[in-house]
């Protein structure tokens, strides 16, 4: 068992992520990995639970990836978004306040911005995904 205080987890800040090739500008945003555990094969985490602060206007842009994502919100408002994959247009936004959970399928393309005046907190958990081994 391993108990931490997300206070002692690393505060990263985030610059770019990565979509379509190109690496887009994060803005005002940091992480703390509070678990980690296996390897996806690529130096990545299987499961993981993230502590996400965003900063007052900042944001993360559209972005997919692997794994599927539940994120559930601590504090603060924020704007969560869902882009069409074939032609990357917004195809959906939610306004998101404290106690909502949002879950984000493997390979969608989403985002989200801080709409508050203050710093905005939220979860993460993070799971890879795999097809079904139809042998077994």
């Amino acid at each position: 068992m391993d108990v931490i205080s997300w206070k002692n987890c690393e505060d990263k800040k985030i610059d770019k992520f990565p979509y379509k090739g190109k690496k887009l500008e994060v803005v005002g945003t940091s992480v703390r990995w509070l678990s980690k555990s296996g390897d996806d094969g690529h130096g990545y985490p299987e499961y993981g639970l993230r502590f996400f602060t965003i900063q007052p206007g900042g944001y993360i842009p559209i972005h997919n990836h692997f794994y599927h994502q539940t994120m559930y919100v601590l504090d603060g408002e924020f704007e969560c978004w869902e882009f069409d994959p074939k032609i990357d247009d917004l195809k959906r936004k939610e306004k998101c306040g404290p106690g909502t959970s949002i879950y984000i399928p493997s390979m969608e393309p989403h985002g989200m911005k801080n709409t508050s005046d203050k710093p905005s907190t939220f979860l993460c958990c993070i799971c890879n995904v795999y097809e079904k081994d139809e042998s077994l």
